[in-house]
């Protein structure tokens, strides 16, 4: 019985914490743009060349 009036508060307390962390993110904006990120991955930004590895050369010779 004295188990269960401290685990009680604990998990209401644990509950409320939980409840609160979910408003702050909805009013934060957390949850504006689900798709966003997800596109973002398929678009590449990087315009420019990698450059070549170590082990090959700049310009490979040409036949």
């Amino acid at each position: 019985m004295t188990n269960l009036a401290i685990l009680i508060p604990v998990a209401l307390l644990l509950g409320a914490a939980g409840l609160a962390a979910f408003l702050w993110a909805l009013r934060s904006g957390q949850y504006e743009d689900l798709d966003g990120a997800a596109e973002r991955v398929l678009y590449d930004d990087e315009t420019r060349p990698l450059p070549p590895a170590d082990d090959e050369p700049a310009h490979p010779h040409r036949d």
